[in-house]
């Protein structure tokens, strides 16, 4: 059924909406467009908690999705299921479950969200939908890495919020 979502996906296919998607999804590329906003954070005192959260998040997140859930699940991706599409990036290596830019993009989300942030944190879960549906756009994982992702993301997120706060507070005493 999955592979019939991402089918039906394919029809959406336009030469701009290649272009579009192949760059959203390269902005989630090693979570760099999230490295770069929580470093941007840190060098402003009161965004600074935000920032650390950001990259505590993303370390919980690298080690659960990468280290941990990719390797234990090993989901062969629906483009190596359906050679028959025409990948538009390069073929991914590592395995599919849970997506991994989509876990980042909601670690860094909820990061923000969880340490109270009032603006960033909803233009940032824009982008971080963009970057979760151009995963399956461009075929390289199945609605439920999505998901999977989602969910290991909003965990590692609120985990990092909650380490910095802790640490903040501990460290005021």
């Amino acid at each position: 059924m999955e592979i019939k979502i991402l089918d039906l996906l394919q029809r959406l296919h336009t030469p701009a909406g290649d272009i579009f998607f192949a760059g959203i999804t390269k902005l989630g590329d090693a979570g760099a467009i999230w490295i770069i906003l929580a470093a941007a954070l840190v060098v402003f005192p009161k965004m600074r908690k935000h920032g650390l959260a950001i990259f505590a998040a993303l370390c919980i997140d690298i080690v659960l999705c990468n280290g941990l859930l990719k390797n234990l699940v090993a989901r062969v991706r629906p483009c190596d299921v359906n050679t028959a599409v025409q990948l538009l990036i390069p073929r991914p290596t590592d395995f599919s479950f849970p997506s991994g830019h989509t876990a980042a993009s909601f670690a860094a989300v909820a990061a923000l969200y969880f340490t109270g942030d009032k603006l960033i944190w909803k233009s940032s879960l824009i982008l971080a939908v963009l970057i979760a549906f151009s995963r399956m756009y461009l075929y390289v994982h199945y609605p439920t890495d999505i998901l999977g992702g989602i969910l290991v993301g909003v965990f590692a997120g609120f985990a990092g919020a909650k380490i910095v706060m802790y640490m903040r507070r501990a460290g005021s005493k």
